[in-house]
């Protein structure tokens, strides 16, 4: 076999593979197929801010809260231990374009902790401000996770997601902090009977 044949069987390998892997990508997906990949998607990217709260209260530090809210608000309260990096100006103006301090920020944040899960939230669940920066920082390769509630529905609706036999053991002044800096949990170690692992609280 000559070189010219080799080449032309390895070029129409490589072809044949990327057509192959494009028709398969094009087929439509079963309804379970779906499903399956819509909880992926979601297991992946969204937190539970149960979880977190429980974590914040045994000193976990294997993950990262960022506030996208503005500076304003964040040093207004914040949940503890959230460092701010803002996304917008003030309370009435987003900051999305300023795409290279927020992605030098989050990235500086990811080299200095390489180990531990970074973390947004912004105002509440609906908003989208921790989709649209979770994006840009995808697209600059950096992953973040997404906190399940906004900021709005950890301080206001303490009850709506938490269990309710924690709802007089756990208050929601203990997990706020005010000012410039993240701040310390100072409240009870957490004691819920939840049980650690994939299925847990």
């Amino acid at each position: 076999m000559n070189y010219k044949t080799l080449v032309l069987i390895i070029v129409v390998g490589i072809l044949s593979g990327a057509a192959g892997g494009y028709i398969v990508d094009a087929l439509p997906k079963s309804h379970d197929a779906l499903i399956k990949e819509f909880y992926e998607v979601e297991t992946a990217a969204h937190i539970s801010p149960h979880h977190i709260r429980k974590g914040i209260s045994k000193g976990d530090r294997s993950f990262i809260l960022i506030d996208l809210r503005s500076q304003e608000e964040y040093e207004e309260e914040h949940i503890v231990g959230a460092v701010n990096v803002p996304a917008y100006k003030d309370p009435d103006h987003s900051a999305y374009g300023d795409v290279e301090r927020i992605v030098g920020a989050v990235r500086e944040l990811k080299n200095q902790n390489p180990d531990k899960e970074l973390i947004v939230y912004c105002y509440s669940s609906p908003c989208m401000t921790g989709r649209k920066i979770g994006k840009m920082l995808a697209d600059h390769g950096i992953s973040v996770a997404h906190l399940g509630i906004g900021w709005n529905d950890w301080r206001y609706f303490w009850t709506m997601w938490n269990h309710p036999h924690e709802w007089e053991n756990t208050h929601v002044d203990d997990y706020i902090t005010k000012g410039p800096e993240p701040g310390t949990y100072s409240g009870e170690i957490d004691l819920t009977p939840c049980v650690e692992g994939v299925f847990g609280c």
